[in-house]
């Protein structure tokens, strides 16, 4: 029987400015929480690096945009702070990392419907070790598969019940893309739409690069980049990462652009990557089979790019 991952729980209490601990070993939530029984509840996972979390804004943000489309009441951005470095500070104590370059902890918040008829959520941060798969797809890069989601770009506008921008519990669709993608032996998988459109991973955002050299009017040439994602509009999830890593390719001189996007735009690019909080930036080797661009100038890329991430909080 395999053992669980350490684990710290801290969950979101007036009576506790700070947070309450609980132990991880025992059950926390009701078998009838709403968040259990039906998905009912929304979430964010972070990356804490060396004791510090990244992006915490921008996951708070993005928290409060999905509770907000789920109607969810949830605690101000100040106790989720407390909690977040409650959690933080108690996992490093219980569970030092061996080396620095292993201190990396996933947070997440979590935050669910509770029971039926609850008058208030379960809200909670959660922190445990980052997966080990994590860093080798950082540095050795991933094949995927294209996934047809089932819906149009159109669909989120047309039916925000589906809560096509939110970052629900309900993830059992990005799980079973995954275990398909697994299936047919890739690593992971981007998502398609219907209507012919170049959306997102199951838990990732799509970039793409281009190089070209251009003439600077004084008789020498440069080598522009490029750095795209898909239209936010398109019923995918803002990415905290990528909103992050083209603020900071902005400053260093990048070009940026938005979709629409087709698959064939993937398989023209110079390189191709997904991105997320946890994984970071996972270049992507093959699609469907076909390589992207080529190994040197994908390690080049990914290279750049890495560097820029480096430096944001």
């Amino acid at each position: 029987m395999t053992s669980p991952a350490p684990t710290v729980l801290v969950f979101l209490d007036p009576a506790y400015p700070n947070g309450r601990v609980a132990d991880s070993s025992q059950p926390q939530l009701m078998a009838t929480d709403l968040g259990a029984t039906r998905g009912d509840g929304v979430f964010e996972s972070l990356l804490a690096v060396q004791g510090r979390p990244r992006k915490v804004q921008a996951h708070l943000n993005r928290l409060g945009s999905s509770a907000a489309a789920l109607d969810l009441a949830i605690p101000g951005q100040d106790a989720w702070r407390s909690a977040i470095d409650t959690a933080l500070a108690q996992f490093r104590t219980n569970y030092p990392a061996p080396t620095p370059e292993e201190d990396e902890v996933v947070v997440k918040l979590l935050v669910t419907r509770g029971v039926e008829g609850a008058a208030t959520p379960t809200c909670w941060v959660q922190a445990s070790p980052s997966p080990a798969g994590s860093r080798r797809q950082r540095e050795t890069g991933i094949d995927v598969v294209l996934l047809d989601r089932g819906f149009d770009t159109e669909a989120g506008e047309r039916a925000p019940w589906l809560l096509l921008g939110a970052k629900t519990l309900s993830y059992a669709v990005n799980m079973a893309a995954l275990r398909y993608a697994h299936k047919q032996g890739a690593d992971d998988a981007i998502f398609t739409s219907t209507d012919g459109r170049v959306l997102e991973g199951p838990t990732s955002t799509v970039l793409l690069a281009h190089l070209e050299t251009v003439d600077d009017g004084e008789g020498s040439v440069k080598t522009v980049r490029r750095l795209i994602t898909p239209q936010l509009d398109s019923g995918i999830l803002p990415g905290t990462s990528q909103g992050a890593l083209f603020a900071a390719a902005k400053a260093a001189g990048w070009e940026l652009g938005y979709g629409p996007l087709v698959p064939q735009d993937l398989f023209d690019a110079d390189a191709v990557w997904l991105i997320s909080s946890i994984r970071l930036i996972a270049p992507v080797n093959h699609i469907n089979g076909q390589e992207i661009g080529s190994p040197a100038v994908r390690k080049q890329l990914t290279a750049e790019l890495n560097q820029l991430f480096a430096g944001i909080e």
